[in-house]
């Protein structure tokens, strides 16, 4: 008798969509190969197939679909993935971002990161978000079980989709990477902030140039902001404020660059009004550089106690937070200390293992 087969729906992944493909490769990468009694095929947008895939842990075939194409992937997930998984005989398929499809007899794993279009629809376009919060709702009261990253985002998926308490499986992400973790004697530039995320309203990245341009010429530090796609909607803003001398507007960074800039920058400035979990953060602490970030629940949830909090709606008070932790080389080499710490205690090996677990749970339940 042959293991059971599980497919996993890689169609919204392209190389470049952050945490959510930071999720998908980390845990997959640690997935047993053999002998875990499973096995694993994936169905990938054409754009991660023509990439290294060497990191999943059985083939993956190229849909011909774009994960870059909004609409053509919606179609995807909702015809493509259970057809395949119906002429590969799969027995569990895993959609690890947000949506799958809600009318096949194939028990389905879905891992919902975050409810931005339901807490915020305002910073999703508005049909789009109409569709997307329909999809979500039928993909996950269809899920067999119901995958999240922090408890903040469980009470949103009770709140707003009425599962089940019990369905949903609650799995933290973790900081580490394939590159070396920093040590609190990393050296590190004296003048740099970093921030990393897209483009979207709710990052808030507006409010942090805002606080840098209050701050005094002669001690304003330099700011990189990296994770944009194309031109950058921040660059007109950076020259309204004359900051064209203080920011490196980046685009995407590659995971080792992305790695490289946590070490050497001074402090990690993360001013988002929303996240699902926040996984820049642990990223941060896990390189040793001090983050300080938003008064949210989530962030508390992540950060424990190794963060500054600050109310990033306000940029006299975010201005205010970066100056004196600037001014504090004590107060940032505990942060770095606590921060390490805190990271450590999220591996991806653990959340790989539970997110098999939760698979083998349904399996047997079939």
């Amino acid at each position: 008798m042959t293991d059971p087969l599980i497919l996993v729906d890689l169609l919204f992944f392209t190389g470049k969509k952050g945490g959510m493909e930071s999720y998908v490769r980390e845990i997959y990468s640690r997935m047993p190969r053999e002998s875990a009694g499973v096995r694993f095929i994936a169905l990938a947008s054409s754009e991660l197939a023509a990439g290294d895939t060497s990191w999943f842990p059985g083939d993956v075939i190229d849909s011909g679909i774009s994960g870059e194409n909004r609409v053509a992937w919606a179609r995807g997930e909702l015809l493509s993935v259970a057809g395949f998984a119906h002429r590969r005989r799969a027995s569990l398929i895993h959609c690890p971002a947000n949506l799958g499809p809600f009318f096949t007899r194939i028990p389905v794993v879905l891992t919902i990161h975050d409810l931005l279009p339901f807490r915020h629809p305002e910073y999703v376009p508005g049909a789009y978000s109409l569709i997307l919060r329909t999809l979500i709702r039928l993909g996950a009261r269809a899920a067999r079980r119901v995958l999240t990253i922090s408890d903040a985002t469980r009470t949103d998926i009770r709140r707003y989709l009425r599962i089940k308490r019990t369905a949903v499986d609650v799995i933290p992400l973790a900081g580490e990477t394939r590159s070396t973790i920093a040590t609190p004697t990393t050296i590190r530039r004296t003048d740099q902030l970093l921030a990393v995320g897209n483009r979207m309203p709710h990052k808030n990245f507006s409010t942090l140039l805002t606080a840098l341009a209050l701050l005094p010429e002669h001690t304003r530090p330099h700011l990189v902001i990296t994770g944009s796609h194309g031109d950058d909607p921040l660059t007109p803003l950076v020259a309204e404020l004359g900051l064209k001398n203080w920011v490196s507007l980046q685009g995407w960074l590659a995971p080792e660059q992305l790695d490289s800039m946590y070490a050497e920058s001074t402090l990690f400035v993360f001013p988002t009004f929303f996240e699902g979990f926040g996984l820049p953060v642990l990223e941060a602490m896990a390189h040793g550089c001090p983050v300080l970030c938003s008064n949210i629940p989530v962030l508390h949830e992540v950060a424990g106690d190794a963060a500054i909090y600050v109310d990033s709606h306000d940029a006299a008070r975010l201005a205010d937070s970066i100056s004196a932790l600037l001014s504090a080389p004590e107060e940032l080499a505990s942060l770095t200390s606590a921060g390490l710490a805190r990271a450590a205690e999220f591996t991806w090996d653990q959340t790989a293992q539970r997110t098999l677990t939760s698979f083998q749970r349904v399996l047997a339940d079939r």
